[in-house]
């Protein structure tokens, strides 16, 4: 009797295994446990360690991971996946020299996508996000959050929010979503900005919070975007439905955009090539995580890079994401980012890995995702290497092996 009290019912337990657990606890670099085992009961990880230490469990199954590595499933904490049309006419525009003003004049630029995505259905909308959806999931990817924002009225915003919870409901991926209705101004309020901002604050916010459609609140604060003061009065509303805030903050001006957001104890600020040494001791301050986007730097041809001396020496969190969009960054892969994150922004491969588990976690808010820990959800991948770093060393190889969603093999 007292030896059954003492044996705890797991449902398996993966065992000859190297463990990345990302925790900030564990000393080594990537929290690596080598030679480690890992139990699972229901959704929840209930022991990790060395394998010698592992605890006579009462176990259904053991899974040999071969001396293979496992980490906490990918997050890609920043992505617009729901919209319709493609704007590759333009990518090819940029390239023979016509300027992004042009293009735009010619009906083209965002509002082309606003036009496509307002007169697709929620059917078609789910399954061109769901396709986008899968291949972020066939590169490990168990978390992705998921933005509004070309619909730019409130049928079309609350079509898209309805689509990414839809994303969420019927695959094994779960899915954080932002209303980004302060993404650009519609073509109808041209010239009449703050009217606008008047729309989202007394009605599509409104009707987003009530419906249940956001878990966090959005807004490009730039000089061809919204102003800090218009964004200010998006923020209040937010807060007065108890949502968090993030914020596209200081990607081609210095607005002053990542303090704003650290004043509202965002989650994230996010791009921040013009990021300053006082946005980021804000950020420090208020624990907004710095989301970096590689792709959008790359496609766009930016040369601006982010602080990273100052990001590092106030300690702020720093996360990557794919911001997956059909004009900025039409790169659907988290395991592209985190090679060029590595390359482009000279971030070392356990801080790019860090920025798509235990950061990005935090900047979605996810406080039971993102490392390998006692009580966390099971969520990790099975990753066929030699070593942590080749997650960021390599790319057009997909190394993975398996991966779990909440205790579920994927």
């Amino acid at each position: 009797m007292s030896h059954q009290q003492k044996t705890q019912l797991v449902d398996f337990v993966v065992t000859n295994v190297n463990v990345m657990t990302l925790d900030p606890t564990q000393p080594a670099t990537y929290g690596l446990i080598q030679d480690a085992a890992v139990a699972v009961a229901g959704s929840k990880i209930a022991w990790v360690g060395e394998e010698a230490d592992l605890p006579d469990f009462d176990c259904t199954h053991t899974i040999d991971g071969e001396g293979k590595f496992l980490s906490p499933g990918l997050i890609d904490c920043h992505t617009h996946l729901v919209f319709a049309g493609s704007r590759a006419n333009e990518f090819e525009q940029r390239l023979t020299g016509v300027s992004y003003e042009e293009i735009a004049r010619q009906g083209g630029g965002i509002i082309s996508t606003v036009n496509a995505t307002r007169a697709a259905s929620e059917d078609e909308l789910y399954k061109l996000a769901k396709t986008r959806a899968e291949q972020l999931m066939s590169e490990g990817v168990t978390s992705v959050e998921i933005k509004s924002g070309y619909g730019l009225n409130t049928e079309s915003e609350v079509k898209m929010l309805k689509v990414a919870r839809r994303v969420g409901e019927t695959l094994a991926l779960t899915v954080k979503t932002s209303f980004l209705g302060a993404h650009a101004i519609p073509p109808e309020f041209k010239g009449r900005g703050d009217d606008y901002i008047d729309l989202l604050c007394e009605e599509a916010l409104p009707q987003v919070a009530e419906l249940g459609l956001a878990d966090a609140v959005d807004g490009f604060c730039e000089n061809i975007g919204f102003s800090a003061e218009q964004i200010a009065k998006i923020f209040d509303k937010a807060k007065s439905y108890d949502l968090p805030v993030k914020l596209h903050a200081e990607q081609l001006s210095d607005q002053s955009g990542a303090e704003l957001v650290a004043n509202y104890q965002g989650l994230s600020a996010d791009h921040l090539e013009y990021l300053s040494e006082s946005g980021v001791k804000a950020m420090k301050q208020s624990g907004t995580v710095a989301v970096l986007l590689p792709g959008a730097f790359y496609t766009l041809s930016e040369t601006k890079l982010p602080p990273m001396d100052l990001l590092r020496e106030h300690k702020v969190d720093i996360a990557i994401g794919s911001d997956y969009n059909p004009g900025s960054s039409p790169l659907c892969s988290l395991k592209l980012m985190l090679h060029m994150a590595s390359t482009q922004f000279k971030m070392t491969p356990e801080e790019a890995v860090k920025g798509v588990t235990v950061n990005a976690a935090k900047a979605l808010g996810l406080t039971n995702k993102g490392v390998i820990a006692t009580g966390f959800d099971a969520d990790f991948c099975l990753w066929d290497i030699q070593h942590p770093t080749e997650l960021a060393y390599t790319f057009g190889v997909n190394p993975l092996v398996k991966c779990w969603r909440e205790g579920k093999l994927r």
